[in-house]
Parts: C-alpha cells; sequence; structure tokens
C-alpha cells in the first residue's frame, strides 16, 4: 500500500512523538535507556479524550493504564514508553506535566488515567540505576513533534535489542482513499525488544521492498552470552488513524497489528510481553458536556475501507519492526556488552 509522507505514525494529521535518550559512554553500570511520549492530538488530550482500544497477545509486561482504557474505550493523556523500571518515574512525570496543564484534575473533576508502556533493556541499560527520572517524561512530552520522525537507538528505544541486534524505535504508514473522497493514514510506532537473528525475517521483506540488502557473510545467529543473559524481550505497538472509529473497531485494529508482527518471523516467546495500542483522533470525546448523548459519524464494519485499514496495519506494523532495525546504529552498553545492528550494505 501507499505510504505516507514521512512513513511514519506522524503521517497521521496531529500525533506527535518526542523523545529524551539517557546515555552513558562510560563506566561498568550505566545508563543505556530513555522516554519516548506519542501524543494522540495537540489539544488538551484530558478534556479531548481519543478513541482506543488495547490488545494483549502476550501479557509478560509491566504496563499501567490500559485497566480503563478497555473499560471506557479512551485515552486522556500522552502514551509514555520506557524501560520496565522506570514505568513509575515516567508515570509521575507524566501526572505532574498534566496536573499543571489542568487544574481540575482530582479537585473539582475526575482523577487522570495515565498510559505507560515498557520494555525490559537491562542486558545493555543499568535498570536497578533507575536513571529515568519524572522529569525526562516531562522534556519528552516537551520535546513532541510532528512531521519526520527520530528512529532506532533513540528515547525507550536506546537500549533494546531485536532479533538479536540493535532495535528501537520504529515507524512506519500507508495511505487508503475513501472511494476517491478523501485520504485515510494508519501509522504504527514500535518500540522492539524481543526474538532471536535465526527467526527474522527483513532479508525477505529488504528483498521485496527496499534497494537495500544484506551481507549474508556475517554469523547472523544470536551470542551464547546474550542468549543466556538477555531476557525473552517484548514489544509495544502503538496504532494511529485519523480514519473515524470506535473503541471496538480499534480493538480489530489493535489485533491485526498481531499478524504483521508475525510476519516479522516474531514467536512471541514465553516471557515476552506483546501489547497493541491503537487509537483515531478522527474525533476527540469531550471531557465535560451538559447533553446525556454524544453523537459522532463512524466507519461501518461492513464498508470495503475497513478490509483496507486491516491491510495498513499489517503492512505498517511489519516495516515499523523492520525500520526500528534500519535506524539503530551499535551500541556499547553495561558491562562493555555491545549489540550490533543487523549488516546492512547498500
Amino acid at each position: 500500500m501507499q505510504r505516507g509522507k514521512y512513513n511514519a505514525i506522524t503521517d497521521v494529521p496531529g500525533v506527535k512523538v518526542g523523545h529524551v535518550t539517557l546515555y552513558e559512554e562510560s563506566g561498568p553500570e550505566r545508563a543505556c535507556t530513555g522516554v519516548t511520549a506519542l501524543l494522540p492530538h495537540g489539544g488538551n488530550l484530558f478534556e479531548e479524550k481519543v478513541p482506543a482500544a488495547s490488545f494483549v497477545l502476550n501479557g509478560f509486561g509491566k504496563s499501567v493504564g490500559l485497566i480503563q482504557v478497555e473499560e471506557l474505550g479512551v485515552i486522556e493523556s500522552p502514551i509514555m514508553l520506557t524501560n520496565t523500571f522506570s514505568v513509575g518515574a515516567v508515570l509521575e512525570g507524566t501526572l505532574q506535566h498534566m496536573l499543571m496543564e489542568n487544574t481540575a484534575i482530582g479537585d473539582s473533576t475526575s482523577s487522570l488515567n495515565v498510559v505507560v508502556g515498557e520494555c525490559n533493556d537491562s542486558y545493555l541499560n543499568s535498570m536497578r540505576e533507575l536513571k529515568v527520572r519524572a522529569n525526562h517524561a516531562v522534556e519528552a512530552i516537551r520535546n513532541a513533534e510532528g512531521g519526520p520522525l527520530e528512529q532506532g537507538a533513540v528515547g525507550a528505544g536506546k537500549g533494546m535489542i531485536c532479533f538479536g541486534r540493535k532495535g528501537g524505535i520504529g515507524s512506519s504508514s500507508r495511505t487508503i482513499s475513501d472511494e476517491g473522497k478523501s485520504s485515510l493514514t494508519v501509522g504504527v510506532l514500535t518500540l522492539t525488544n524481543f526474538g532471536i537473528s535465526e527467526e527474522c525475517r527483513i532479508n525477505e521483506w529488504l528483498a521485496k521492498n527496499s534497494k537495500q540488502s544484506l551481507t549474508v557473510e556475517n554469523d547472523l545467529t544470536t551470542s551464547e552470552e546474550m542468549e543466556h543473559e538477555k531476557p525473552d524481550g517484548s514489544i509495544m505497538i502503538i496504532v494511529a488513524t485519523d480514519a473515524p472509529l470506535n473503541d471496538r473497531q480499534l480493538k480489530r485494529l489493535a489485533k491485526r497489528a498481531s499478524i504483521g508482527l508475525a510476519r516479522t518471523g516474531s514467536t512471541v516467546h514465553n516471557g515476552s510481553g506483546d501489547i497493541i495500542i491503537a487509537f483515531s483522533n478522527a474525533y476527540t470525546i469531550s471531557h465535560r458536556s451538559e447533553e446525556v448523548t454524544n453523537s459522532y459519524t463512524i466507519l461501518r464494519d461492513d464498508t470495503p475501507i475497513m478490509n483496507k485499514l486491516f491491510q495498513a496495519v499489517i503492512e505498517a506494523t511489519e516495516e515499523a519492526v523492520y525500520q526500528s532495525m534500519i535506524h539503530a546504529q551499535t551500541t556499547i552498553g553495561r558491562k562493555e556488552r555491545v549489540v550490533e545492528r543487523w549488516p546492512f550494505i547498500e
């Protein structure tokens, strides 16, 4: 399918992404981690919520906020990504930012549901040092922009490993013609930290979709040390669209992202947290209203556009995983461990 202008989740109008990367180049225990913030739109997210859903493919994860997303079908905060032990700090920082922006929260109106996802980067990052603090979450939110998106070993992806090689933040998008009337966009952002090299199908994908090629002389097996020391890993997948969908339909999109993940060769290991969050910013749901009903125009399930949306999610998810590897660079982390990027050659 047709890619968007930036081939990134920021092709969905209004979506913004910001990073804070923490990296110490020396010392046995060092920071190799960060925070990534994704804003569904540029307005007040608490006052103007977006319809959303989540799908847990494998629940070996420590995300927060998904219970309320499932119950109410909305997201009312930035979607935050970080490492496993930094979920609390990022939650605190995001809460501080939202409280400053909305003085009524927890006072004259309801509490706030912050959404934070994570992956375990302890092979390269000294997670026990708790280097990510609340202010880094605030900074990532303030850094959020639309347009071209920095990918690879940045933000929450700095210490992540994908298929035994360097991974991190990846993104891709697809556009869909609405029967010639307008164009709809689906964008996907991934935080990749899963798999072993023997499973990866990036070679096949590049042969079909890119002028890049791969060297086959390198040993692409996972090192014995990494195999024993690295956790099974995880992936966070964020799906965004400007197609007018409700939370039930967004759940259907989230499920299709797992098919895109499977295309990459992932077998969803026992200790892998594979979590998908999907939202639409085609319309917003006001926090305050004197009306007792809401009226929105949404796509019918049986429209041909729905199948195109499914295809777009699958294609963009697969490519977003690969883009996290294509943009990543060889990284030295804690205990002088080295994780090389996949051996691409032009």
